[in-house]
């Protein structure tokens, strides 16, 4: 699955809700980047404007003051331009894996029987090949997010937007699901935007990690993760992933003084 990334650019973006306390500053001149085949994470306080600045992007809500610009380009609608996983796999439970997996080939204009055509030697990547005509119900947690995942991708969108997507899962599983995407972002080309809570995942999966401030969100600080790929589990041992861990722990805790403990 190859496909050419988009470059995304955020520039002075904020965002401001009318609330029945008062006005609510969610984001605050945010300015981000991520250059084309780039994975970005973001991570911060919750609360501070991550599922917000996500909903931004993917043209689900719009900026108070700023813009978002997508291959360089200011889109005027930017729904579509990127393809978004939320947090729960959001599976229908009326459409069995195999369809669930072709839906977004489908809205795209595509016959469910070319997109199934296409979908089908894909399963067996996604460890998914004797699951085609499950119904969502009868997957495990793991399964159901690599299903979740597919559907997402396997349209090759060149904008990627991930958020907290193993957030649910055991820590096992999730573990497992890192090294799984990791294993699979090797064969893609498309820029990814994930938010996490989790340090570790952060650091594992991204080459970049923007740590975001408490409300309202603004960029703290930019941490490169120059470790080599692809990466294996066994990396998480390393005195250099360590020492980025221990980074990342400390640019947290200095954004967020008044907020409590950084994440584990």
């Amino acid at each position: 699955m190859t496909g050419a990334g988009s470059a995304l650019e955020v520039r002075g973006l904020s965002k401001s809700f009318l609330t029945d306390g008062g006005m609510v500053d969610a984001l605050a001149g945010v300015d981000l980047r991520a250059a084309s085949g780039e994975r970005v994470a973001l991570i911060g306080p919750s609360g501070c404007g991550k599922s917000t600045l996500f909903n931004i992007v993917a043209g689900l809500d719009q900026p108070t003051a700023g813009e978002v610009r997508i291959g360089g380009e200011v889109l005027a609608e930017r729904l579509g331009a990127s393809a978004y996983m939320p947090q729960r796999d959001a599976l229908l439970p009326w459409r069995r894996v195999l369809d669930n997996v072709t839906l977004a080939l489908e809205l795209a204009g595509r016959p469910r029987r070319e997109a199934r055509a296409v979908a089908t030697p894909l399963l067996d990547r996604f460890g998914l090949g004797r699951f085609a005509g499950a119904w969502p119900w009868q997957l495990s947690g793991g399964m159901r997010h690599r299903a979740a995942f597919l559907r997402t991708v396997i349209a090759q969108p060149p904008l990627v937007l991930l958020d907290e997507p193993f957030g649910a899962l055991d820590g096992i599983t999730r573990a497992d699901l890192q090294q799984w995407v990791s294993d699979v972002w090797s064969g893609m080309d498309s820029t990814v935007l994930l938010v996490t809570h989790d340090i570790t995942e952060a650091v594992f999966l991204a080459d970049r990690v923007v740590v975001l401030t408490p409300r309202p969100g603004r960029v703290a600080t930019v941490l490169d993760v120059d470790l080599p790929r692809p990466r294996r589990l066994a990396v998480q041992e390393t005195a250099d992933f360590v020492d980025l861990e221990r980074r990342l722990r400390h640019e947290l805790r200095a954004a967020m003084p008044a907020a409590g403990p950084a994440p584990a």
